[in-house]
């Protein structure tokens, strides 16, 4: 068999990460038919298919798998035992990989990213919106941004950003044709724009007063799977929408939409940096985490 490089090896473990070419591709900053054409002069050389390939799928093969399985401890030993050098660096340098929704990119994140990159100007930060849940280590993610209630038991985590707020909101006219809720129940009988989880779930609206806490089952015209989205359909009339504030605050003061239920929508922690516990923490994402404590 022809000798091997580690380069070769990372190749195949990113495209065993991503499970697609372009974005493993995008990732090695090749093009995915050079990406291809490296794969596979790797499977000729250890004369045995690592991937089955269609024009819809990649998968792993048997074989694939037990490579896969095998390198990646010993890979993240050699970026560990690198990181270290870190330590002897007047400042951190180095990739940060984040995953975050929508959301959290807006209201966390990106207020966060230009001061943190002005005081770390060694660190390249990378920010990926997704708002499904993702297997951080097998997809080459440091960190990632979430709702608390969101997060695997098995992560560290801390709060990130200002505390939150959701408000149910609908344009003026709505309640020229609809009543003006009086208390979440009612919701029941009026049209809601929903939120379905990238997992499935359609979102309850969550409420809390005075110790009670409800979850209502919203019904309405439209599902939607990015909170974002919400606010233009509600500007138009179409339903109430149940989004952060400061998302819909600007049209609140303008007047364009109207807040319901305001004593049930209270402040809550929502946003948290989480990471995993089992592995040394690199020393772009320490930058990050000591940042984020100094903001707090």
């Amino acid at each position: 068999m022809k000798p091997t490089s580690t380069a070769d090896l990372s190749l195949f473990l990113c495209i065993a990460r991503h499970l697609n070419f372009s974005r493993a591709a995008v990732e090695l900053g090749l093009t995915p038919s050079a990406l291809s054409h490296a794969l596979r002069a790797l499977e000729t050389r250890l004369d045995v298919r690592l991937f089955n390939r269609t024009t819809r799928s990649v998968a792993l093969t048997e074989a694939g798998e037990r490579l896969y399985q095998r390198l990646q401890p010993a890979f993240r030993d050699i970026a560990d035992a690198l990181e270290d050098l870190n330590n002897f660096r007047d400042k951190p340098s180095g990739n940060l990989r984040i995953t975050a929704g929508r959301a959290a990119v807006e209201l966390a994140l990106l207020p966060l990213a230009n001061r943190f990159l002005l005081a770390y100007p060694d660190i390249r930060l990378e920010i990926v919106s997704d708002d499904a849940l993702v297997d951080m280590v097998g997809t080459g993610f440091d960190a990632g941004v979430r709702l608390g209630e969101r997060l695997q038991a098995d992560m560290v985590s801390l709060p990130i950003g200002p505390y939150l707020r959701s408000v149910v909101v609908a344009a003026p006219a709505f309640f020229d044709r609809y009543p003006v809720p009086q208390h979440p129940q009612d919701l029941k009988q009026l049209p809601c724009i929903g939120h379905r989880f990238p997992g499935g779930a359609l979102y309850q609206w969550e409420f809390e007063r005075g110790g009670v806490q409800l979850e209502v089952d919203v019904q309405g015209p439209l599902v939607l799977g990015d909170v974002s989205l919400m606010l233009a359909p509600a500007l138009q009339g179409l339903g109430l929408a149940y989004v952060f504030e400061d998302m819909a605050k600007e049209h609140l003061e303008r007047g364009h939409l109207q807040e319901v239920l305001e004593d049930w929508c209270h402040y809550y922690p929502g946003l948290y940096l989480y990471y995993p516990s089992r592995r040394q923490v690199p020393a772009a994402l320490r930058a990050f985490i000591e940042f984020v404590r100094e903001q707090r």
